[in-house]
């Protein structure tokens, strides 16, 4: 009996709480993976700068494909039902625990790839190129169940957003790990920071296979549970099992659905948007150290600018809570557009203030790197309506949603390799400075290293001080502007959103109808 007791506490835990669990499991690595991983290679392991380029470069190529590769892999059994001979399908049901069965194997294969990297097992190069293609493929297979789940697992904006709030909560305990890897940190003595990883690794690994069992027998439970009075989200849970596809339906190629894809007329304009929002982030990574140094470095202390940097990882999933709120009353479209409009509204203020405000200067910085996270958190519930669409709009049996997210990924990751190469090109042009003629060193919280600034000589420092402050504000407003106008152009808010929900909903219940009629 007292063994029983801790089961059904587990068990009684709601269910986004045990979904957005699987985000600290994450988080908890990738943060780590990003701040570290470049300089481990380039000062600890001692990798030569051919086979740092070449590696980076396949790894660009693949993080780019294996997005839309994995999520026609994931569901292209949900397009096509020529595998299926009884004719019974897959139910709603099924799909979920296919996902979630999916998690508790790729989790702790993605931890075990984050731990090859702090261990030399290969010649450096090598070993580089392998953990990035497998530590990014297993990412990218957790990402995508991870996020098609939300559009699986519930189907109204309440739901979802609910889910939503439990993953920003979770990240933001999963960022704390940021602050912790300081203290073990150390290049001379690589032992301690390497048994931290493996703590992290094993945690991470172990909780990702407690979450997906708990989240599995949940899932069970609810077809024994008539009232599914336990579950927080209930949409292809509960009540009759939908069935899914059946031996008639016709087969899907992905030609046909790249060409139904190409005519979804939402989706086109939101990746348009998207890829200037991965762009904007990846910015600000790339070039957050550059401004602290160049704008600020005279008047903060190096620990405030570390722990700015430290709050710049936590803050925007605190700040999601509350933009999540937001989202239950005005809708995710209308939160959006209004972060939009205030990135414009406080990049064109400090334009107009001018570097030598310093207090606004370093709320502007920090703020401008927290509103777009958070920015980017907020888009992967347009992305779960968009699933809506694209199954409303095709008459699908069942959403793709491993597949659409996928295809998001494959259109606007571009954005994560033009922010270097764009930004240092505009410095140049502003300053006459290039940063490509000193020796590398490694950006904190960057995916690619930069090479260290130099001291510049007393006449230039004025000038790269101006243009370090051009490109800080110029690049939010040309971004803010170029979302305003592509936002305008999405259409699937307010009534068009409900319309879809609705339809959706009808499709489902007629499913149920047919079920019971067989």
């Amino acid at each position: 009996m007292g063994l029983d007791r801790p089961q059904a506490w587990l068990l009684g835990l709601p269910t986004a709480a045990v979904y957005g669990s699987l985000a600290l499991f994450t988080t908890i690595l990738h943060n780590v993976f990003l701040l570290y991983y470049v300089d481990t290679f380039v000062s600890v392991y001692k990798i030569n700068k051919m086979a740092f380029w070449v590696g980076e470069t396949v790894f660009l190529l693949w993080n780019s494909l294996n997005d839309p590769l994995f999520g026609w892999l994931s569901d292209r059994q949900f397009l096509s039902s020529q595998h299926r001979r009884s004719g019974a399908g897959l139910s709603s049901r099924a799909v979920v625990l296919a996902r979630v069965r999916a998690l508790g194997w790729h989790g702790p294969l993605l931890a075990l790839s984050f731990l090859a990297f702090w261990v030399p097992w290969a010649p450096a190069g090598l070993q580089f190129l392998l953990c990035l293609c497998l530590y990014d493929g297993f990412l990218t297979l957790v990402d995508l169940h991870h996020h098609a789940l939300l559009a699986d697992l519930a189907l109204s904006a309440h739901d979802r957003t609910h889910l939503n709030f439990y993953c920003s909560l979770f990240s933001a305990a999963g960022s704390l790990s940021v602050f912790a890897s300081y203290a073990f940190w150390n290049k001379e003595d690589f032992s301690s920071f390497r048994a931290f990883c493996v703590t992290l690794a094993v945690s991470s690994g172990l909780g990702f296979l407690g979450a997906t069992q708990l989240l599995r027998r949940r899932v069970e439970a609810a077809r024994r549970d008539p009232g599914c009075s336990g579950l927080a989200v209930d949409f292809g849970l509960c009540g009759e099992e939908l069935l899914v596809g059946s031996e008639e339906a016709d087969s899907i190629t992905l030609g046909q659905y790249l060409r139904q894809l190409a005519r979804h007329r939402n989706f086109l304009w939101f990746v348009s948007m998207d890829l200037v929002q991965v762009f904007h982030c990846h910015f600000n990574s790339n070039f957050f150290p550059l401004f602290l140094e160049h704008l600020l470095s005279d008047h903060i202390s190096l620990s405030t600018g570390s722990i700015l940097l430290g709050l710049s990882y936590v803050a925007p999933h605190l700040n999601n809570l509350y933009f999540l709120s937001l989202c239950r009353r005005w809708g995710v479209y209308a939160v959006v557009r209004g972060l939009f409009l205030l990135k414009l509204g406080l990049s064109l203020l400090m334009l107009l203030a001018g570097p030598d405000h310093l207090s606004l200067l370093c709320l502007f910085i920090a703020s401008n790197r927290v509103f777009t996270e958070g920015t980017c958190k907020l888009l992967t519930l347009v992305v779960t309506d968009l699933v809506d669409e694209d199954l409303v709009l095709n008459h699908r049996k069942q959403a793709a949603s491993a597949l659409l997210f996928g295809m998001v990924a494959l259109v606007t990751k571009p954005g994560q390799t033009f922010a270097p190469l764009l930004g240092t090109w505009l410095l140049c042009f502003y300053t006459g400075h290039d940063l490509f003629q000193q020796s590398l060193i490694t950006p904190v919280g960057s995916a690619h290293p930069w090479p260290e600034p130099p001291a510049p000589a007393p006449a230039q420092a004025p000038m790269l001080r101006q243009g370090c402050f051009y490109l800080l504000v110029l690049v939010p407003i040309t971004c803010a502007l170029l979302q305003l106008f592509t936002w305008s152009q999405f259409t699937l808010h307010g009534r068009r959103l409900h319309m879809v929900k609705a339809q959706r909903q009808n499709l489902s219940q007629a499913q149920t109808l047919d079920v019971k009629m067989v």
